[in-house]
């Protein structure tokens, strides 16, 4: 099998496991034959997301360097990635950065309070954008890097409407008016 071919099916494994681990469903199927781990779902989620991630990663190690910038705008390119970073960080500060890890097993993913201020003030979904901007950003694109990043980026999209339909589900009629202020994904005037 070619190398780009396994790399792309590891991928795409990584986003079936992914995705459904995240699924409502499947997570209450699991906490009902497994209650225990309850308190410990989130960061085991991370944790198998990470190692199957880094799966993926270990695919596909020889490719062939497509695109470095020069110089400058190398450094450029990378301090960006680095600001993508940081605002990352921010973001997932403002909604409880140990909830989304797993970490504080006093709140969940699902308990945490509606914000609309900061990084949520911009776009409805900045860690999906953030996202695509540090893949988009790199400034060594390699044949891998160029096919992850068209795979990650349709699948980011599909995370963002998937989170839309489950935060409609949660905040009803009070969302709906937050979609109707801030942009779903690329910053720009508030919708009136």
């Amino acid at each position: 099998m070619p190398d780009y071919s396994d790399f792309m099916i590891r991928f795409a494994f990584f986003c079936c496991i992914h995705s459904l681990l995240a699924a409502p469903r499947i997570k209450t199927g699991i906490l009902m034959r497994i209650p225990a781990l309850l308190p410990w779902y989130r960061l085991t989620y991370n944790l198998v997301s990470l190692v199957l991630f880094g799966w993926v990663m270990l695919a596909w190690q020889s490719t062939t360097v497509l695109f470095v910038a020069p110089g400058l705008w190398s450094l450029l390119m990378h301090g960006l990635q680095a600001v993508a970073l940081a605002a990352g960080f921010l973001c997932l500060k403002q909604t409880g950065l140990g909830a989304f890890l797993g970490t504080d097993r006093s709140h969940t993913t699902n308990n945490l309070p509606f914000i609309t201020t900061g990084c949520y003030r911009v776009v409805r979904h900045p860690l999906y954008l953030l996202g695509i901007l540090f893949m988009l950003l790199n400034p060594v694109i390699t044949t891998r890097w160029l096919t992850l990043t068209l795979l990650a980026i349709p699948y980011l999209l599909f995370g963002a409407l998937v989170e839309e339909r489950r935060m409609l589900n949660q905040w009803g009629d009070h969302y709906r008016h937050y979609q109707q202020q801030v942009p779903f994904l690329l910053p720009g005037f508030p919708r009136r």
